[in-house]
């Protein structure tokens, strides 16, 4: 696999070399390109397409990121090999259900996905422990059910922090802002059923000229910013 990579990294350095089109791209002109892969390879995988399919997607989204190294390599700031570096040392810090700080593995491991996801969050946030937003970071420009569900699950996450582990669990009682948000829980037995829910939501906001993805988009900032509690 090594030589692979290197062959790319320097195929990749000579279309910017020689490549009229490939040299003028910037980290800005790419945002286009990584969304446009990036939804490609999310439907063949959604789609359950053949392994060369995915295979080929997984290619051009690798691509972008060996793009964008070498465009930052150029002006001295990182390169593959960086980028590579710091994504091992990401995963041993957040991984401490696995490795130990020096990167070796532990004894034993967790028999449960809680204990690892309590695990994961303790570690991100011994990362930046001046932070006391459990939303800082959390993109704006997600499309607004991703936005909402990955805020519902920072707050959930961050309450269950702050009460020591023994917080509520993601099923059970997920955590709510203040004022009406989650007020109506909706019991759905099947992915079906709740996107026929979403799809008459969609469907209403239409027929009063509304914009719904802009709506919820709203809805979430606006809690994000007032503070959230656990349900009563």
């Amino acid at each position: 696999m090594g030589a692979a990579v290197d062959r790319l990294v320097e195929v990749v350095a000579a279309l910017r070399e020689h490549c009229l089109w490939t040299a003028a791209l910037t980290h800005e002109g790419l945002v286009e390109y990584l969304v446009e892969e990036s939804y490609e390879l999310l439907e063949t995988i959604e789609e359950h397409r053949p392994d060369e399919e995915l295979r080929g997607e997984l290619a051009d989204v690798l691509l972008q990121v060996v793009l964008h190294a070498r465009i930052a390599s150029e002006r001295g700031a990182f390169d593959l090999e960086g980028i590579a570096r710091t994504l091992t040392e990401k995963m041993i810090r957040r991984n401490t259900h696995v490795f130990a700080p020096d990167g070796t593995l532990r004894e034993s491991f967790p028999d449960s996905i809680e204990e690892i996801v309590r695990s994961w969050d303790a570690a991100k946030r011994a990362e930046r422990p001046e932070r006391t937003d459990p939303f800082a970071g959390l993109p704006r420009h997600l499309p607004a059910l991703v936005f909402a569900d990955k805020a519902l699950g920072r707050g959930e996450r961050w309450l269950a922090l702050e009460n020591g582990g023994g917080g509520p669990e993601p099923a059970d009682t997920p955590a709510a802002p203040e004022g009406d948000f989650g007020r109506d829980r909706a019991v759905f037995a099947t992915e079906e059923e709740l996107g026929e829910h979403l799809l008459g939501i969609v469907r209403a906001a239409r027929a009063a000229g509304l914009d719904a993805e802009r709506a919820l988009r709203a809805a979430v900032v606006r809690h994000t910013e007032t503070g959230w509690r656990a349900p009563r």
